[in-house]
C-alpha cells in the first residue's frame, strides 16, 4: 500500500488555505472515495480525473483508491483539487517522480488538459508565507501568478506536461506579462463644453481620492464627466495593483487576459442586487463595493438605486472594509473606493433650469431628494451643482481654458497624490489625528469653525471639507491650508434641491 501527499490549496473569501491531497492506493474492489468535506465539485472530479489520466497515456489504477483532503474539518469547494489528485494518483502507483517543495493547483478536462482556475494569486502569495519553491499553475492563470514575488511559477497545459517537466524531459516556457490597460484616448475631459466648476472638482476629487456627487439637469454633462473620471487618476502602486487584481482573480472567469493593470472604475446598474453590490454566495465572492477596491464605484443615477443598496454604502465608506456573514462562514473583504455619483434634481429632471420649467410639485421634488439619506450624503466629500451648459460654452473651441485639458489635470493630480503618499494616504483616508496635525492658518480655523457652531456642518462633515482644503493645498503645492482652501471647499457642498422642503 502507497501513500502520497501533494499539497494545494482552496478558497474561503479572499484567503487562501493550504490543503494536503493524501492518496493512498490499497488492493481491493476498483474504487474511489474522496474525504475531507468535499462539495459536489470536488466530488465529481472522479470522473475527470480517470479520464483525463487515460487520454494522456497513463494507467488509471484498478485499486481501491482512498483521497482524503486535509484539515478535514475546512470545507473544500471547487475545481482545485484535480490536478494536485491525479498527480496524487501516477506518484502513488510510480508512473511520474515524486516532486517536493511544489504546490498543485488546477482543474482537468477530460482529454487531460489543466484549465484556469480563481484566486490564483491568493494562492501564491499563500504558498510564499509557507515556504514552498514552486507553484504548478493551468498556464492561463500564469501571468496573474508571476506577480507574486518569492515563489517560481510553473505553467502546465496538459498532465503529459507534468511528467515531462519531472523527469527533466521539457522545461516549461516562463510566463507572459498582464496586458497594460490601453491609452485612454477616446474620453479626453475637454470634449465636455464649459462646466469649468465640474472640471474643477473632479479634479479635486481624483487628487484626493473623495467621494462625489453631481446634481443636475439631463444634458448638462453629468455623466460624461465622470466617465473621464478614470483618464486622470493616478497610476497605482505595486501593492494597490496587487490587492485590485487579487480580488478581481476571485471571480470566476477572471484570469490571464481578463486582468489588467488598472484603477477599478465600477459601473453597476440601478437593477443591481443586494447580493451583487456586497457580495454573497455559500462561499462569498466579493461584490461590487470590493471590486472597487482602490478604485472608483459610479453610481448613474443615485435616487433610482433601491434605499438598501444605498444605505448598506454607508458602513463600507467609512470603515473601508465590508463583512459578509454566512452560516458556514464570514469574511471581510477591503472596499477603500471612491464614490462618485449623478442624479437629477428632480424627477422630471429641470428643477432650476432657467430654460425648460419643472413640472414637479414641491411634495415629489422633497420625496425625490429623501431617497438619499442624510447619513449618507454626510459621507460625501463633494456635492455640486451642474447646471445647463451655457450656449457661449458650446462655440468656445477645445483649447480654450487649457488648464483644464486631460493631460494637464493628471499632471497635478499626479504631484498632488505623491505628496500625500509622502504622508502615508491619500487626504480622503486620513484619520482624525492624522488630519488635526496638519498646519492651518487662524482664518481657515475660524472660517470652519463658524459653519460648524451653526449646524451647517456636523462633526464628520467639519472633517469632509478640512480633508477637501488640504487637497487643494496640495495641489496648489502649499504647506499650509489657507483661508480661500476652506473656503473654496466649502463652497463645494451645495445643498440638494427639496432637502429642506
Amino acid at each position: 500500500m502507497t501513500i502520497t501527499t501533494v499539497p494545494s490549496a482552496t478558497i474561503t473569501g479572499p484567503t487562501a488555505h493550504l490543503v494536503y491531497v493524501e492518496v493512498s492506493c490499497q488492493p481491493g474492489l476498483p474504487s474511489e472515495t474522496i474525504v475531507g468535506l468535499p462539495d459536489t465539485v470536488v466530488k465529481e472530479s472522479r470522473s475527470r480525473i480517470r479520464s483525463a489520466i487515460r487520454h494522456c497515456q497513463f494507467q488509471f489504477p484498478a485499486r481501491a483508491i482512498i483521497i482524503n483532503l486535509a484539515p478535514a474539518e475546512l470545507k473544500k469547494e471547487g475545481p482545485f483539487f484535480d490536478l494536485p489528485i491525479a498527480v496524487g494518483i501516477l506518484q502513488a502507483t510510480g508512473q511520474i517522480p515524486t516532486i517536493t517543495d511544489t504546490l498543485f493547483v488546477g482543474e482537468l478536462g477530460l482529454a487531460g488538459d489543466i484549465r484556469p482556475v480563481r484566486g490564483i494569486i491568493s494562492m501564491c502569495a499563500m504558498a510564499a508565507r509557507h515556504g514552498f519553491k514552486q507553484i504548478v499553475v493551468p498556464a492561463e492563470n500564469a501571468s496573474e501568478a508571476a506577480l507574486m514575488k518569492g515563489i517560481t511559477v510553473i505553467p502546465m497545459s496538459t498532465i503529459s506536461q507534468v511528467k515531462e517537466w519531472a523527469t527533466g524531459q521539457w522545461t516549461p516556457p516562463p510566463p507572459d506579462p498582464l496586458p497594460s490597460p490601453p491609452p485612454n484616448t477616446h474620453l479626453l475631459i475637454e470634449d465636455v463644453k464649459g462646466q469649468w466648476l465640474a472640471k474643477r472638482a473632479i479634479e479635486i476629487a481624483a487628487a484626493g481620492s473623495h467621494n462625489l456627487l453631481f446634481i443636475g439637469p439631463p444634458g448638462s454633462g453629468k455623466t460624461m464627466l465622470l466617465h473621464r473620471l478614470p483618464s486622470i487618476l493616478p497610476d497605482l502602486t505595486w501593492e494597490e495593483a496587487i490587492a485590485s487584481l487579487e480580488l478581481h482573480a476571485l471571480i470566476p472567469g477572471n484570469h490571464g487576459k481578463h486582468l489588467q493593470f488598472a484603477r477599478p472604475f465600477r459601473t453597476p446598474h440601478h437593477t443591481i442586487s443586494y447580493a451583487g453590490m456586497v457580495g454573497g454566495g455559500t462561499n462569498p465572492l466579493p461584490g461590487e463595493i470590493s471590486l472597487s477596491h482602490n478604485g472608483i464605484l459610479f453610481l448613474d443615477e443615485l435616487p433610482e438605486y433601491p434605499r438598501t443598496i444605498l444605505e448598506l454604502l454607508r458602513q463600507p465608506l467609512e470603515d473601508r472594509r465590508i463583512t459578509i456573514s454566512r452560516a458556514t462562514a464570514t469574511v471581510t473583504y477591503p472596499a477603500n473606493f471612491s464614490l462618485v455619483a449623478a442624479m437629477n434634481p428632480c424627477p422630471c429632471g429641470y428643477y432650476g433650469d432657467p430654460v425648460r420649467p419643472c413640472t414637479c410639485h414641491p411634495g415629489q421634488i422633497a420625496k425625490y431628494a429623501k431617497r438619499i439619506s442624510g447619513p449618507l450624503l454626510d459621507r460625501i466629500d463633494l456635492i455640486i451643482e451642474i447646471p445647463r451648459p451655457d450656449a457661449r460654452d458650446w462655440q468656445r473651441a477645445t483649447s480654450d481654458r487649457p488648464e483644464y485639458h486631460t493631460d494637464n489635470i493628471r499632471t497635478r493630480v499626479r504631484a498632488a497624490r505623491e505628496r500625500q503618499n509622502l504622508r502615508g494616504a491619500p487626504n480622503a483616508s486620513l484619520s482624525p489625528g492624522a488630519l488635526q496635525k496638519h498646519p492651518i492658518t487662524d482664518g481657515a480655523h475660524t472660517l470652519i469653525n463658524s459653519y460648524l457652531a451653526r449646524g451647517i456642518l456636523t462633526g464628520r462633515s467639519h472633517d469632509k471639507v478640512l480633508r477637501v482644503a488640504q487637497t487643494i493645498a496640495d495641489l496648489a503645492h502649499s504647506d499650509i491650508v489657507s483661508e480661500a482652501h476652506i473656503s473654496e471647499a466649502l463652497q463645494l457642498r451645495c445643498a440638494i434641491p427639496g432637502e429642506q422642503s
